[in-house]
């Protein structure tokens, strides 16, 4: 069978699926499911389709949170279901892994991109700072980007900054320009209004995740004053006009209890949030603050509470740096993802502000080919013990070795920072956690060979 005409029969499968559980969903999840079990040989994903059986019999959360996808605008949840699903997951991952075995080099899921470094607050630690705030990539940029991610069957977009939604209006043309593609943006929340909501009405294809610190005093200490009754307006008018969006957290040594607290997550699902992705903090920058990073059993806490919210919440919820176990490690330089900042410098992540690559002179394809790329590429995973994904905040030697080996220049605009410099303040970091981390590991391993 052709890959073509497979993939045509998989997406006119999926779009009848779709169109039986608009009419029904409560009722026909289960009807699905029972169908896929008399058409399935009897040993077929077994176990997965039990645990299936089992979340719909239970009402589960994970049953629920399926459900408040019907509570979204027709045309948005329509437009993510073709955009995400079909052509991000199941049309693109064949492209993307056709095109990384075709030329030996990693070829993302997903791009973050940078429209500017413009931002209208000034959060304490923000490693975007570290850009300046008057760089911007013209409408040629952005499109030539994404024509450019599409041929490497990339259909994922997330802006970051800066704030993203400086730029509203090219935002939204650029949505109109890729109906096919699914935007993300992360944003502070501030600028989110009633016209602003309309206009997601209209592009269908745009979800803002909102950066949340937690409750009012622990938010605003770090992002202003007023900000958090910003946010939480923000969040009203996007629930009102049933439209999706998510919350993004940076956790600090200062602020992790608070936002892994069951009150916290209780409070994102009260406001609407489908999913909440946490972040540990990065001591990027020469006005980084090494004092927000957690100690390792802070780290253990919200590792453990949000795989506890997992069983019982309805709301998705990513720990990127707790969660390498999951996805074998970093999900950097290409992996899965990588980052290109308001300059054009094609950097190998969000956190990581080293580069040789700019969309000026490269195309996407000779960037993931150049040597910072392709010195991911060969050394991932950084480390066998998956608790220790990073090649900055866990393996520090790791990236010193890579950013010198490859000729890669830091794109810290305002204070250039060098590896030594960066690694200095997460050296004590790396050791301090490698006992626990190696607990973990031994732990997670004897869990895998108990279930053999």
């Amino acid at each position: 069978m052709g890959k073509s005409f497979k993939e045509s029969l998989q997406t006119f499968a999926l779009n009848q699926v779709y169109k039986y559980l608009e009419g029904n969903p409560e009722e026909n999840i289960p009807k699905i499911m029972t169908w896929v079990d008399r058409l399935c040989p009897e040993d077929y994903y077994k176990k997965a389709r039990a645990l299936i059986h089992k979340e719909i019999d239970e009402k589960s959360n994970w049953y629920q949170l399926i459900l408040k996808l019907y509570d979204l605008d027709p045309q948005v949840r329509k437009a993510i279901f073709q955009n995400f699903l079909i052509n991000a997951t199941l049309k693109g991952s064949v492209t993307q892994k056709e095109v990384a075995a075709r030329e030996g080099c990693n070829v993302p899921w997903a791009m973050l991109v940078d429209p500017t470094s413009a931002c209208n607050l000034h959060c304490t630690g923000c490693w975007a700072a570290e850009y300046g705030n008057k760089l911007n990539l013209s409408i040629n940029d952005l499109d030539s980007i994404i024509n450019q991610g599409n041929d490497l069957g990339v259909y994922m977009y997330l802006y970051t900054g800066g704030e993203p939604l400086v730029r509203k209006r090219d935002l939204m043309k650029i949505c109109e320009m890729h109906s096919d593609c699914e935007f993300g943006s992360f944003t502070n929340g501030t600028l989110i209004d009633e016209d602003f909501c309309q206009e997601l009405l209209r592009v269908r294809n745009f979800v803002p995740i909102i950066s949340l610190e937690g409750f009012e005093e622990a938010n605003d200490s770090r992002r202003g004053a007023g900000v958090y009754q910003k946010v939480n307006h923000a969040m009203e008018l996007l629930k009102e006009h049933h439209l999706p969006f998510g919350i993004s957290i940076c956790y600090t040594s200062a602020n992790y209890d608070v936002v892994s607290s069951e009150e916290f997550i209780d409070y994102l699902i009260d406001c609407g949030a489908l999913f909440v992705w946490f972040f540990h903090y990065m001591p990027v920058g020469a006005d980084a603050v090494p004092a927000l990073l957690t100690t390792p059993e802070q780290r253990v806490t919200v590792c453990k509470r949000i795989r506890e919210y997992r069983k019982t919440k309805a709301i998705f919820s990513i720990d990127f740096q707790n969660d390498a176990p999951f996805v074998g490690g970093c999900i950097a330089g290409g992996r899965y993802y990588f980052h290109i900042n308001a300059k054009g410098d094609i950097e190998p992540c969000a956190f990581v502000h080293y580069s040789d690559s700019n969309i000026h002179k490269d195309t996407l394809l000779q960037a993931l080919k150049n040597p910072l790329f392709m010195a991911y590429h060969d050394n991932q995973p950084f480390n066998e013990n998956l608790y220790r994904p990073c090649p900055m905040l866990e393996n520090p030697s790791k990236l010193r070795m890579m950013v010198k080996e490859s000729g890669a220049i830091s794109t810290d605009y305002q204070n250039p920072e060098s590896t030594e410099q960066l690694c200095s303040k997460t050296e004590p970091y790396a050791q301090n956690w490698k006992p626990t981390a190696d607990k973990l590991w031994e732990e997670e391993l004897e869990k895998k060979a108990a279930n053999k």
